[in-house]
């Protein structure tokens, strides 16, 4: 029988990264419905890229590392199916070729407010963290951003994200996750 919670109440899903200088990056995955309260939370063990893999996959290693190691990792693992998810992590867009759900990376206001222009974030440089080139769009009070070979994700987010806008702020889930990884990390 199929899971009502998962079909009833719509939810959004936050990929986010963390980075420890030392142990190497974490990610975190917290479900939340439309009110912005938490359904499901899931967190990875370090995940560090020996020298040989960052020789190896060369520019590809952020999109390999974030979105099929951790990214794909994390979704897989949730019970609860989301409409949605939007990331914190460029390189985390790359997790949109192993699972059929519209993702976007949300721009923190830092990077909002330094000017940059869309055609900005497809520099060969830019365009290996992102995974991809991207098309720039708005939803509330933040620019996002989709791959330009899923760019249907962009009407889909719309539709979907639009209506929690005023329940949900779209970057502090961000900072609910990496507070709880850190939480985790240090009782572990």
């Amino acid at each position: 029988m199929p899971d009502p919670v998962s079909k009833s109440l719509p939810a959004l899903g936050f990929l986010a990264s963390i980075e420890h200088p030392t142990h190497g990056a974490m990610g975190g995955y917290l479900i939340l419905n439309g009110a912005g309260r938490p359904l499901e939370f899931h967190c990875t063990a370090p995940v560090k890229a020996n020298r040989a893999q960052e020789i190896l996959y060369g520019p590809t290693l952020g999109p390999y590392l974030y979105g099929e190691q951790i990214g794909q990792t994390l979704v897989n693992k949730a019970k609860i199916r989301p409409h949605s998810l939007l990331t914190d992590t460029p390189a985390m867009l790359a997790v949109r070729d192993f699972v059929d759900l519209p993702i976007a990376f949300v721009e923190t206001a830092d990077e909002c407010a330094d000017g940059r222009e869309d055609d900005d974030f497809a520099t060969p440089l830019l365009r290996s963290t992102f995974a991809g080139p991207t098309s720039r769009f708005e939803l509330g009070e933040r620019h996002l951003h989709v791959l330009r070979e899923h760019a249907d994700d962009q009407a889909r987010l719309i539709a979907q994200i639009a209506p929690l806008t005023d329940a949900i702020e779209l970057a502090e889930p961000f900072e609910r996750i990496r507070d709880a990884v850190t939480e985790a990390n240090r009782a572990a």
